[in-house]
């Protein structure tokens, strides 16, 4: 095993009554790359956190967000500015510079917030995946609180029978897990639903290279969705990765993995 195969968890407090769990891959040393998760929690991104400490030697740090995976969520944390808040003090209170933010989903949202917010300049680039959080009109977020399992993968997967979700096999253990997750997602981003009516416009203020991964088959969030979000930023660029849906970076890894490469590569130059 080699050191970048490493995870090490920790837990840190950014704010008073706020416990933080951290998953690391990488030295411990490495450049920082933060990568957050979406509905689905950290197991979903973890893939993309090996690659960056294995491929790039950067420390890729998965937190999980307050209120996932049965992790506690202070009262006064109910919006997704809120958890951009957080990671941010946490970044700024290490003094944490030139961070690559990586977020699938929800986390693409929170990350986008976080550029924004950034006043003390601790990010150096973004990469959003499938992102959701803007207002696009005829593009609506399909809506997805009520729905089984099987059925947000159907949505969420260019070939769905890869990825088989039987609810009749899900233990009562993991039924209330996933259950006890979509009402943290659905306080956090439920009203309005998975948008800031006021984010997209607000985008182009963010001036740090912004690359924007999308699944062409997704159909939680569509492609033309995700080039109006890409379009909204000073530096964003659209990245399509072909036969992959809402988790590029699970369905496809490699083409989705050699176009974050690319970026990294890219914005180092």
């Amino acid at each position: 095993m080699t050191d970048t195969e490493i995870t090490r968890t920790r837990t840190v407090h950014p704010r008073p009554g706020l416990a933080l769990t951290l998953a690391e891959h990488g030295p411990a040393d490495g450049r920082p790359v933060l990568v957050l998760h979406g509905g689905g929690g950290p197991a979903t991104v973890q893939g993309i956190a090996a690659h960056l400490a294995d491929r790039h030697g950067l420390r890729a740090v998965v937190p999980t967000h307050p209120g996932w995976n049965g992790t506690v969520r202070p009262d006064w944390l109910t919006a997704v500015g809120d958890l951009a808040g957080v990671y941010l003090d946490w970044l700024a209170g290490d003094g944490h510079q030139d961070v690559l933010v990586v977020g699938s989903s929800v986390g693409g949202w929170i990350a986008a917030e976080m550029a924004l917010r950034d006043d003390a300049g601790v990010i150096g680039s973004l990469v959003l995946v499938n992102a959701v959080g803007v207002a696009v009109p005829g593009e609506p977020v399909r809506e997805i609180f009520g729905l089984r399992p099987d059925q947000v993968a159907a949505y969420s997967f260019h070939d769905p029978a890869r990825f088989p979700v039987d609810p009749a096999a899900l233990t009562e253990e993991r039924i209330a897990a996933q259950q006890a997750n979509a009402a943290v997602l659905r306080l956090l981003a439920g009203d309005p639903y998975m948008h800031d009516p006021k984010l997209l416009e607000q985008l182009g203020r963010v001036e740090i290279p912004a690359l924007v991964l999308w699944g062409e088959s997704d159909r939680i969030v569509t492609p033309a969705y995700g080039r109006a979000y890409a379009g909204a930023f000073a530096r964003g660029r659209f990245e399509p990765i072909a036969e992959a849906g809402h988790l590029p970076h699970i369905e496809r890894p490699e083409a989705t993995f050699a176009a974050l490469d690319a970026h990294i590569l890219g914005s180092a130059g």
